[in-house]
């Protein structure tokens, strides 16, 4: 059966309990999608992801860039992410998701991941410029490109959570979600495609 044939429905949350991931389904239709993966594809400032895990340097196949508002210095994974300025497309896509959503966001980290072979494993995205006073974490997430798995597992109950995100589907993880419940997006051996993922976040800068 072809999921995609269905499109995904606005849910207000997705979580069953400690958290809220609210799904606002397609904000795109096909084509402003499309248009959207071709140019970004071709106008970020794409380079390989690199990380510092239990003692070990890594660089990832995923590929990503951040932007936002000022020269921000974003600390993930024992390594250091230097913003750059707003690509134009870019910030009006933002523009459209703060009108979507009712929040503001200063910067965000693009991903790409070129096939089903790339991927991302189970995390929170609970770093301390995340986080505000109180204690709230709003990440607006969009999917450009190839229909991927994400899910959503609770760290310390039993409950999991699984979503094929479309190209141009947005969900916004909000509150105590990213305290309580980790995420990934899975490899899949059948994604020949590329998707691009655009996280828009608020920094808390020093």
């Amino acid at each position: 059966m072809n999921l995609e044939l269905f499109e995904p429905e606005a849910i207000d949350n997705l979580l069953p309990c400690d958290g809220q991931v609210t799904d606002y389904g397609l904000i795109l239709d096909a084509a402003q999608s499309d248009q959207y993966l071709k140019y970004f594809l071709q106008h970020l400032a794409w380079q390989q992801d690199e990380v510092f895990l239990h003692g070990q340097y890594y660089k990832t196949e995923r590929k990503v860039v951040w932007y936002g508002d000022e020269n921000y210095q974003y600390h993930y994974s024992g390594m250091a992410k230097q913003a750059h300025v707003w690509q134009p497309a870019l910030f009006r896509l933002k523009q459209h998701i703060e009108h979507l959503t009712g929040h503001h966001y200063n910067s965000c980290l693009a991903n790409l991941y070129e096939n089903g072979t790339q991927a991302v494993g189970w995390h929170s995205d609970d770093e301390p410029s995340l986080i505000s006073p109180n204690q709230d974490v709003v990440i607006a997430s969009l999917s450009l490109g190839a229909t991927r798995k994400f899910s959503f597992k609770h760290k310390w109950k039993a409950e999991k959570v699984d979503l094929l995100l479309q190209s141009g589907q947005l969900i916004v993880m909000q509150g105590q979600t990213q305290r309580y419940w980790k995420h990934r997006l899975a490899k899949s051996l059948r994604v020949f495609e590329p998707r691009v993922n655009l996280t828009f976040r608020y920094f808390h800068s020093d």
